[in-house]
């Protein structure tokens, strides 16, 4: 082989490596863009449902898109396109209204229209008592061996979705509140977590969520795929026989 040649074969092979690149980014990003999106879970207000240091993927296309779901979020369009509304005890990501960019994770508990109250830490939905059983305690383990016993609960929304919730402090902060009247085209989303949830609950005025706007939502969290310790870095993967959670991937939400 000359030395021309040569270099034309090597050229060749870096610009088809260069090729295959650009087309794994591209499809990397549409797949990010239209279908699911990678997302990890830095704080407890969902607690014990998603944990911290649990990694999910949420899928894009659950309610149509919005501008929302394009990266940074750049104001091509309005509203959505083929739009599907969320159901009453989905868990959501959505951008936090006060600053449009911040991504949240709550439950959705109020739909357009309905009335929410918290008394005495029970949720009402238009006036009706949501059912709420005691379960066994959710175990959280801290720093050298110490466990924290948390009062847990089984809640059943009218449409018949059960999940659990925690309950820290029986007279917390925001066990009992006005009634919240859920605005058109809005939606109010709770931790499940209770008293460790800055949610809908709280007006966007104290730093809080409110009501949140279907245009914010970006899709709908489907699978637990990856979990480890929550006070490990994923990047440390020679710690990984040890501190990843085999029991928590591939869990459906």
């Amino acid at each position: 082989m000359s030395v021309a040649t040569e270099k034309r074969a090597k050229s060749g092979g870096f610009g088809e490596t260069v090729k295959i690149i650009v087309q794994a980014l591209i499809l990397a990003l549409l797949v990010r863009t239209f279908l699911f999106q990678p997302f990890n879970i830095p704080s407890g207000s969902m607690e014990s449902t998603l944990l911290v240091g649990d990694y999910l993927f949420v899928s894009k296309y659950a309610y149509g898109y919005s501008r929302y779901s394009l990266p940074f979020g750049p104001h091509l369009f309005n509203g959505r396109v083929w739009a599907a509304e969320p159901k009453r005890g989905d868990i959501v990501v959505f951008k936090l209204p006060r600053d449009n960019s911040t991504d949240y994770i709550k439950r959705v508990i109020g739909l357009p229209g309905d009335r929410i109250q918290m008394i005495d830490g029970v949720l009402y939905i238009n006036g009706e008592a949501v059912k709420r059983e005691r379960v066994d305690d959710y175990v959280e383990s801290g720093a050298f061996g110490a466990t924290t016993r948390v009062p847990r609960y089984r809640e059943t929304l009218p449409n018949g979705v059960s999940y659990l919730t925690l309950d820290l402090d029986p007279n917390g902060r925001e066990d009992n509140t006005q009634v919240f009247e859920v605005p058109p085209g809005h939606y109010f989303m709770m931790g499940d977590n209770r008293d460790n949830s800055t949610d809908s609950r709280v007006p966007p005025t104290s730093g809080g969520v409110g009501y949140v706007p279907f245009e914010n939502l970006v899709g709908r969290a489907k699978i637990i795929f990856f979990s480890v310790e929550g006070d490990e870095s994923v990047l440390a993967v020679w710690k990984w026989p040890w501190t990843v959670r085999r029991d928590r991937m591939f869990k459906l939400l």
